[in-house]
């Protein structure tokens, strides 16, 4: 499909001629882009920029500052090739599809739109006439294997919450790896910030939610208003685009992952059933041979994703919910390339050069086996030098944001609003602790927490950073969605009252999201005002 001497002149100027080359080039305006691009989540494939996670802004890219041209196929001087121009004319379109497929998949304001759309579609049909076994499909159908007498079986919704939910924990742990590594949690100062907003917004609203349920015998679902969606947090965010400081994304993206490590914490400490400590061994000890792995310099991502699915199982058996093996196989993954970056360049120059010498344009590719041999080459180098925890986040994100998060919030958000009496939910306390713990509690505890940091002088406010920003990204943490109807789900066994806090979830949810998106928004205004005074 590509035309072997505008195959040569692209990988020539992209490798000989980059400016950046998986983020390690020291020059400002790369270092720029690289910033750039973590504050806001952009991914560059190859020219083309989408949002994503946190890991996303590893990847090549062509310097502005590169002013020599490349010797063209007429053999004449041209401009830089275009990744579209590489490629033979009668593929451009199929190319060009797919370019726009993978721009619209890493959108994280469309991600949260199709979890919203599947949660509006559960709440419809569960109180709908239309499917009236809806909410039991998902408790009686079973998935299951038998290898002897060992024949384990979980029903629909909980190979959804404990296994497929498992692979969000999985990306989840590869954000908060990154962050450790080579994110805002790597400057302690700046990750004090919004690490300890994050804990004052866990601390509160359980606060919150224990004095309206003191003596209720409701008291063990405290948790549930502790956590924050990452995933509809930053799509709120990410619809008033550049309106908002570069500084706010950072604290915000930052804050959610603290949030999901306090989450995850509690769940394995707190939300734990009946304790098998073989399984438990078991499983810490494929998490030691995870490690191992890491320190054994293994890059390919087979042997962590084996030990992980046998990881899981121990999990699973041993009480520990089986999710946090997602994130414990995350911190075993590689976080570097197992290529020296600095030396790769003039590789890729050299290869490029003796792939060039061996074209022969009056050949037809599929016989010229030695050109294709050193173009395979090329390409095996280059992807050896994508760190593995970027590749494995490349993989999971598509399908953890597109189908397991809207599968579990079609199969979890459902709540059967028919036949509840109105008074008797309202004034329930769950749904009062966990309404106002995320409504009020959350936001208070961030914003004081945030407040009193900056006063001690512990730490200072992001660069454009007002406190109306950190009020409205205070209200926004409220959004609890996934996570909190996850630790529902582990809090109570009562329908009813997994009914109830489902209810509050979602209109707190809505409400915060709402209000939190007006803050910013007029914040975004006043900063527009304000420099227009200041042009006048």
């Amino acid at each position: 499909f590509i035309s072997s001497a505008t195959l040569y002149t692209h990988l020539r100027n992209m490798y000989r001629k980059a400016g950046c080359t998986a983020g390690r080039n020291s020059s400002p305006s790369c270092a720029r882009s690289r910033e750039a691009a973590r504050s806001t989540g952009l991914k560059c494939y190859e020219g083309v920029v989408s949002p994503d996670g946190p890991l996303a802004y590893t990847g090549i890219m062509t310097s502005k500052d590169n002013k020599n041209d490349h010797v063209g196929d007429a053999g004449q001087e041209s401009r830089p090739l275009t990744t579209s121009e590489i490629f033979e004319p009668e593929v451009r379109g199929h190319h060009r599809r797919k370019r726009k497929l993978v721009e619209f998949t890493h959108s994280s304001t469309r991600a949260t739109m199709l979890m919203l759309a599947a949660a509006l579609a559960a709440l419809v049909i569960e109180n709908t006439p239309v499917l009236p076994y809806f909410a039991e499909f998902w408790h009686t159908f079973e998935i299951g294997f038998s290898l002897g007498d060992f024949a384990p079986h979980l029903t629909l919704e909980h190979f959804i919450n404990d296994f497929l939910m498992a692979l969000f924990f999985l990306l989840v742990g590869l954000e908060i790896k990154f962050e450790m590594t080579a994110g805002e949690l790597t400057n302690p100062r700046k990750a004090l910030l919004p690490i300890v907003a994050a804990a004052g917004g866990a601390v509160v609203p359980a606060l919150v939610y224990t004095a309206v349920n003191v003596g209720s015998g409701f008291e063990q679902g405290w948790g549930v208003p502790m956590a924050n969606d990452i995933a509809f947090c930053l799509g709120i965010l990410a619809l008033l685009g550049d309106r908002v400081p570069l500084g706010l994304r950072v604290f915000l993206s930052t804050l959610t992952i603290a949030d999901d490590m306090i989450a995850i914490l509690v769940i394995a400490v707190f939300y734990t059933a009946e304790l098998q400590v073989g399984w438990l061994a078991a499983g810490l000890a494929l998490f030691g041979l995870a490690l191992a792995l890491n320190r054994g310099h293994v890059y390919d991502l087979w042997p962590y994703l084996l030990v992980g699915l046998v990881m899981w199982v121990c999990f699973l058996m041993s009480g520990v919910h089986a999710t946090i093996a997602g994130v414990l196989l995350a911190l075993a993954v590689p976080a570097r390339s197992q290529v020296k970056l600095r030396r790769v360049n003039s590789w890729f120059a050299e290869a490029a050069d003796v792939a060039d010498e061996r074209y022969d344009p009056g050949e037809p590719s599929i016989v010229q086996k030695e050109y294709l041999h050193d173009i395979q080459r090329i390409g095996h180098i280059a992807r050896m030098s994508i760190p593995p925890i970027t590749r494995l986040d490349d993989r999971l994100h598509v399908p953890v944001y597109f189908f397991v998060l809207p599968l579990f919030a079609f199969s979890n958000a459902s709540v059967v609003l028919v036949g509840m009496d109105f008074m008797e939910v309202l004034t329930s306390p769950v749904m009062i602790g966990v309404f106002f713990g995320l409504l009020v509690g959350k936001p208070a505890g961030i914003f004081l927490a945030t407040w009193a940091t900056v006063k001690l002088r512990l730490s200072d406010l992001p660069e454009g950073v007002n406190w109306g920003h950190i009020a409205g990204v205070s209200v926004l943490g409220g959004v609890g969605f996934t996570m909190a109807i996850f630790v529902t789900n582990l809090s109570f066994v009562d329908p009813a009252t997994i009914a109830v806090a489902k209810a509050a979830i979602l209109a707190a949810s809505l409400v915060a999201g709402v209000v939190g998106f007006v803050i910013l928004r007029q914040e975004a205004l006043c900063a527009v005002c304000g420099d227009k005074e200041e042009e006048a």
